[in-house]
């Protein structure tokens, strides 16, 4: 079942998940294709001193890659489908 959302309402499932596990595919900023599964909320691996920048200003959000076991930044602007809790959105 995929249901077509915005790209607001992308932002906004993905920043309200709560920790569960989401699927995302985008386009990296060298014009690949990407696929992510992982997680927001996570601190692991963290040292505590925070980013430099605020993701929010250049339309990222960050998301642990689960697979990698490293965090990584999802171009929101490119953002193309979004699977969570086994529903897929497609972004328009």
């Amino acid at each position: 079942m995929t249901i077509k959302i915005s790209r607001v309402q992308a932002t906004d499932l993905i920043k309200s998940s709560q920790g569960k596990f989401i699927n995302v595919k985008f386009t990296k900023k060298n014009g690949e294709d990407r696929s992510l599964t992982g997680r927001t909320g996570v601190h692991k691996y963290t040292t505590g001193e925070g980013l430099k920048y605020n993701p929010d200003d250049y339309g990222l959000v960050g998301i642990f890659d689960n697979i990698k076991k490293g965090y990584r930044m999802v171009n929101l602007n490119t953002l193309r489908e979004l699977t969570i809790q086994g529903t897929t959105h497609e972004v328009e």
